[in-house]
């Protein structure tokens, strides 16, 4: 039986880094869905207030298994 995954796209929020941000897209998003497969990042930005960085963002796609309902 052929296997079929399902791409979404999230976008995770850190105080410290964009790898922090991306593993808080994925960790949070593992609570919720099974099977979690492959992230990419598909993009990294910055928040700015008053000239100084207070947030880094990062948006992934990330893929998982699909399951039909029965």
């Amino acid at each position: 039986m052929a296997s079929v995954y399902k791409i979404i796209e999230l976008v995770g929020v850190s105080k410290k880094s964009w790898e922090d941000a991306a593993a808080n897209a994925v960790e949070t998003t593992g609570k919720n869905l099974k099977d979690l497969r492959i992230a990419e990042v598909v993009k990294m930005d910055m928040q700015i207030e008053k000239g100084e960085v207070v947030a880094f963002r990062t948006r992934i796609a990330v893929s998982f298994k699909y399951k039909p309902r029965k």
